[in-house]
Order: structure tokens, then C-alpha cells, then sequence
């Protein structure tokens, strides 16, 4: 028995947590990720038919990622060997590429190095096994939470398939849960479990797309529920709670909650009330929703309400994007706080969203007319004998980088879409118009 082995046998064990005693062992007990096992996709085709080649699977916690590893280690009939990159190091690496040369050359069989949580080697460590995939000495298989274009080194993410797992969907969840509920080998069916349906949809929405969450916590509610005079152990929506040490709250992120919520959040910005925004935004997150849909359309307020009253406004809330994507939750809320704090406080102008209607609604109904001569580029020979860009003056050439010079077609000439608002920046750039405009006049 090899080492991988012995550990998956000590995971069916009793005393080994749910989420991993309720492992998928094949292909067929398998729950999710459709488009990489469905019948007919590449991955599953690969491991059916024990053509594996090295690859790199990224997704979130708890979307099976190891549990696609296990499921390959029982499928094909290469020697697995898995290690852990929190405690794995260059010499445990080098060990087991010289186990695979000696078997390659002895037996003719492949070995599989499965590395979970491969994106905390670094560079020297990933470096050490690159030949050897390259060569095929040994075939990959490595676990990430990160993006591996940033966390994998170049050259070993050439060599590697990156297939991308999806959260589960809520309905996966619920069906990885009721059968947990059901399984008397490994799951709790032998504990003779009823749990309520409120404490079945709170514990789905709690888990946030993992399934090792949703599992552990089911578990250590079912377990601390004392069985009934019928020998039941109910389950209540108050044992999740606890479980999760987490309060319900009324929210449907798929129904009318959502969208209410998203909105009270959009117009206490929009309407300049920090303390309502913070409260909308709380809200929102303790009830699971997911934090980079928020910080989305904190982005949109950025441009659409703040506007060029505060052109930072929408800086700071791509910024809030790129935290919130690269910190995660829980430590999100606080730079989802900042950046709804910004918002609200910021001087507001819709100037430009009226402008971009003004300009859209003219094109649609106006005619398409020609660009004037002068602002075409004169790319070929026969284009500048036509008269492309005869006369176009270069502002960068003249006083305060300004002249006058026709940009629109001729019959618009003169036309407005853009009116500047009196808060924030736009002072400066309605005063700034405002002498160009003139100058414009004095000039013709």
C-alpha cells in the first residue's frame, strides 16, 4: 500500500470529518462541474481512458478539486503521489522524482504528482519539478484557489491544461447535503437526521458554494442534536445558525430581497447618506451575498452618480474591485466599507451619463455623416492627394495646447451634450470650457 493509499483509507474511517468520509470515489458519485466530467468532455474522456496529461486544476474552496484528484488516483493504474505544498519542500519533490525514474525504468508505469495548494511553492520548488514534467517522468496534477497566471511559473503553466472549476451552484449543494443525510456507510443516515427545511436553505446559503462548509457544519449540528423520544435528531434552522455562529437573515439572493437591497444600497450612496449605505451594505454581506457583485455596481455608481464631480471616485472603486477579488471575505467588508463611505460622500454629477444619452439619442435619429477631412489620417499617398488631414491643427502646438478648430460634421456645428454641474472638479472643467468656448466665439 502506497502512501496515497493509506491515506485514503484513513479517510474512510468513522472518526474522519464528513465532508471527507462522503468523498466521491468515482466519476459517477461525482457532483457538479459539468463542463469538465459531463459524458463527452475532454477532462473525463482523459480519465477514462488513462490519458491524463499534466494539469492544473483551478476553482474555489471546497468545488472538488482534491476530490478529482482522488477520483483519478482510483481510475488509473499510474502511482499517485500526493504531497501538500504547506509542508512539502525541494527535497520531498526530488525524492519522489527519483522514485518515478526508478519505477518508470523498472516497471514501466507512470506516476502522478498531485501538489494541492500548488500556488504556495515558489519559484525554486516549482522550478525543481519542471524538467521532469516536461520530460514525463512524472504527470502533474496540480490544486489552486489562485489565478494561475500569477501564482504558476511560465514555463510549467505551458506544460499544463488549465481547467477551471465553477462554485457549486446552490442546488448542488443542497443535493451533496441530502445525501450525506442519507448514506448509512459513510454519511449520517445511521444517526437518523431530520433536518428542517428553513435549516436546509440557510445552511446551502451559508456554505457559499463549498461543499466541504456546508458538510462540516451539517455534521456538527447533527451530532450535538439529542436524539427525541421517536430517536430523531432534529436538526433546527437555530443548530445551523450555531453551527455556523451566524444569525439568519431574511434573503433570497435569486428573488426580490436582492434586488431590493442592491437598490436601497445604490440610492443612500447616490443620495449621500453614509450611515444608510454602511447599513445596506452589512446588510447584504451577513446575508451571503456575493461581495464583487456589490463592489460592481459600486463601480457603475462610481462613474453614473459621482461622475466628474470627483473623478477618483471611480479609481477608487476599481481598486475596491481588485481587493475585494484579491483579499477575499471576510477581510472584504472592510474594503467594501471604504469604497460605499467614498461614494456617499463624494460630490455627485450625472453629467456624463446625460451626455453619452444626449450624444446617442442624436446619432440615432440624425444622419450618419462623414468624417470631416481634416481629422482623417492621411495613411497612403492617394488618401493625402484626397485632402485627408489637409489643415488639421496640432493643439499641442499652440498657446495652452488649444486652437480653434472644427470637430464635428457640419451640421452640427456648435452643438452641446456635455454640461458641466457646479460641484467638485466640474467647477474647474465648466471654467475651463467655458474660456474655450469664448475663445471660440471671439474667433469666428
Amino acid at each position: 500500500m502506497d502512501i496515497f493509499e493509506h491515506q485514503y483509507q484513513e479517510v474512510l474511517k468513522a472518526e474522519a470529518p464528513l465532508a471527507a468520509r462522503m468523498r466521491p470515489r468515482n466519476l459517477q458519485e461525482f457532483i457538479g462541474q459539468e463542463h469538465l466530467i459531463g459524458k463527452g468532455h475532454v477532462l473525463r474522456e482523459a480519465i477514462e481512458t488513462n490519458q491524463l496529461p499534466s494539469i492544473i486544476l483551478w476553482g474555489p474552496p471546497g468545488s472538488g478539486k482534491t476530490t478529482l484528484a482522488f477520483i483519478i488516483a482510483n481510475s488509473t493504474d499510474s502511482h499517485f503521489s500526493p504531497v501538500s505544498a504547506v509542508s512539502a519542500g525541494v527535497n520531498d519533490l526530488r525524492k519522489i522524482v527519483e522514485e518515478a525514474k526508478e519505477r518508470r525504468r523498472l516497471y514501466k508505469k507512470r506516476t502522478i504528482l498531485f501538489i494541492d495548494e500548488i500556488h504556495r511553492f515558489n519559484k525554486a520548488q516549482q522550478d525543481a519539478i519542471l524538467p521532469y514534467v516536461e520530460d514525463g517522468t512524472i504527470t502533474l496534477i496540480g490544486a489552486t484557489t489562485e489565478n494561475p497566471s500569477f501564482e504558476v511559473i511560465s514555463p510549467l503553466l505551458s506544460r499544463c491544461r488549465v481547467f477551471t472549476l465553477k462554485p457549486l451552484s446552490e442546488d448542488e449543494i443542497r443535493t451533496i447535503v441530502l445525501k450525506a443525510l442519507d448514506d448509512k456507510e459513510r454519511g449520517l443516515g445511521k444517526l437518523n437526521v431530520e433536518l428542517a427545511e428553513d435549516a436546509l436553505k440557510h445552511l446551502v446559503t451559508m456554505s457559499n458554494s463549498d461543499a466541504r462548509m456546508a458538510l462540516n457544519a451539517l455534521e456538527m449540528a447533527a451530532l450535538t442534536a439529542k436524539p427525541d423520544t421517536e430517536g430523531k435528531r432534529r436538526v433546527t434552522l437555530a443548530a445551523i445558525e450555531d453551527a455556523f455562529q451566524h444569525r439568519s437573515l431574511l434573503y433570497d439572493r435569486a428573488g426580490e430581497q436582492h434586488y431590493d437591497l442592491i437598490s436601497a444600497l445604490i440610492k443612500s450612496m447616490r443620495g449621500s447618506d453614509p450611515d444608510a449605505a454602511l447599513y445596506w451594505l452589512a446588510r447584504m454581506l451577513e446575508s451571503g451575498e456575493d461581495p464583487l457583485f456589490i463592489v460592481r455596481r459600486i463601480v457603475i455608481l462610481a462613474a453614473e452618480d459621482v461622475g466628474l464631480a470627483d473623478p477618483m471616485a471611480l479609481v477608487v472603486a476599481m481598486a475596491a474591485q481588485q481587493a475585494v477579488h484579491f483579499v477575499g471575505m471576510p477581510e472584504g467588508y472592510l474594503l467594501l466599507a471604504e469604497a460605499v463611505v467614498y461614494m456617499a460622500t463624494a460630490p455627485k454629477s450625472n453629467s456624463a451619463y446625460k451626455a453619452y444619452l444626449r450624444a446617442k439619442d442624436e446619432v440615432r435619429r440624425g444622419a450618419s455623416e462623414p468624417v470631416p477631412l481634416h481629422l482623417r489620417n492621411p495613411v497612403t499617398p492617394l488618401m493625402k492627394a484626397a485632402g485627408y488631414g489637409k489643415g488639421y491643427k496640432y493643439a499641442h502646438e499652440y498657446p495652452g495646447h488649444f486652437v480653434i478648430q472644427q470637430f464635428l460634421p457640419d451640421s452640427l456645428m456648435g452643438k452641446h451634450f456635455y454640461t458641466p454641474g457646479n460641484l467638485g472638479y466640474e467647477k474647474q472643467i465648466k471654467a475651463r470650457l467655458e474660456a474655450w468656448r469664448q475663445d471660440k466665439e471671439v474667433g469666428e
